[in-house]
C-alpha cells in the first residue's frame, strides 16, 4: 500500500503544479492565495509521495495538516464566494481547466489522502491557530501591495491589484472588506479544527499504510 500512497500524492504534486502552471510564466499570478496553496501542496506531496516510496522521513505533522486544511478552505472560498469559472479564459491541460484542478480535484485528492493514508493521532490542539497565521498575513500582503502598486500590475480585470471581487477594498469598501476576512479567517479556524478532531478520532494506524 505505501506503492500506492506514493503514487496517489505524486499524482496530487502533478495535478498542482499543471495547476500552477500559469503562474511560472506570469509572475502576478503568484497573488492568488490558489496558487500559492497549490505550490505549498505540490511541496509537500512530493515529499510525501517520495517518502512513501522509498521509506523516508515523511513531512511533520504540522506541515500535512496545513496543507490538508489550506486545500479545503480554498474549494469552500472556490464553492461560496468565487465566481463560475469561464473556460474561454481559464487555462485548461488535458482539456480540464487549471482552476478545476486546484479548487476541486486538488482539495477531493488531499481529503482522501489525509483520511486513508495518514497516520493519525498526531496534531495538536494548537495547531489550528498556527495554521491560522498565514491568512492574515496574507491579506495584509493584498492590501500593502494594492497601496504600493496600485494599477497596472494586476492579477485583476484591468490590472487592478486585487486579486479576488470580495478582497477589492476600493469596490466594496472597508466594511465589506472586514467581512470578506473574518469570514476567511473563520473558515480557516474552524476547517483547521475539524482536521484536528477527525485526526483524533481516526484509528492512530493508517487505514491503507500510507505510512505520513
Amino acid at each position: 500500500m505505501r506503492f500506492i500512497a506514493g503514487i496517489w500524492r505524486l499524482a496530487i504534486a502533478a495535478l498542482c503544479i499543471m495547476g500552477t502552471s500559469e503562474a511560472w510564466t506570469v509572475p502576478n499570478r503568484w497573488v492568488y492565495f490558489t496558487f500559492q496553496t497549490g505550490a505549498l501542496i505540490a511541496f509537500v506531496m512530493l515529499w510525501a509521495g517520495a517518502a512513501s516510496l522509498v521509506h523516508g522521513e515523511q513531512p511533520p505533522a504540522w506541515l500535512k495538516g496545513m496543507a490538508t486544511t489550506y486545500a479545503v478552505v480554498v474549494a469552500l472560498v472556490a464553492l461560496f464566494m468565487l465566481p463560475p469559472d469561464d473556460p474561454r479564459y481559464v487555462p485548461q491541460i488535458f482539456g480540464i481547466m487549471t482552476n478545476t484542478m486546484l479548487h476541486r480535484i486538488v482539495p477531493i485528492m488531499v481529503v482522501v489522502d489525509f483520511l486513508v493514508f495518514d497516520v493519525h493521532r498526531r496534531y495538536k490542539s494548537t495547531y489550528p491557530l498556527l495554521w491560522l497565521v498565514y491568512p492574515p498575513l496574507y491579506l495584509v500582503f493584498v492590501l500593502a501591495r494594492a497601496w504600493w502598486w496600485p494599477q497596472g500590475v494586476g492579477p485583476g480585470a484591468g490590472g487592478s491589484p486585487y486579486p479576488y471581487e470580495f478582497l477589492d477594498l476600493p469596490a466594496i469598501g472597508w466594511a465589506n472588506f472586514g467581512v470578506a476576512c473574518l469570514k476567511i479567517v473563520a473558515a480557516f479556524l474552524v476547517v483547521g479544527a475539524l482536521v484536528c478532531i477527525i485526526d483524533r478520532a481516526m484509528p492512530a494506524r493508517a487505514l491503507a499504510g500510507g505510512g505520513a
